[in-house]
């Protein structure tokens, strides 16, 4: 399960990271700490999703 975690992991994260990026230029926080923390927030959201999502694909 973990491997696929780590699959997942990859995906989930750059996608939320690059969406609160989005988010964070919409705002029009145009500056680099804003949106250095964005993408660390996207990826700190995405460890738990790709583990529920891990945790479901392994069980079915």
């Amino acid at each position: 399960m973990f491997r696929l975690f780590l699959i997942i992991y990859t995906l989930a994260g750059a996608t939320l990271a690059g969406s609160a990026i989005v988010a964070a230029l919409t705002m029009n926080l145009f500056d680099f700490k804003s949106i250095i923390v964005a993408a660390i927030a996207g990826f700190l959201v995405a460890v738990p999703v790709a583990w529920i999502v891990a945790k479901n694909l392994s069980a079915a």
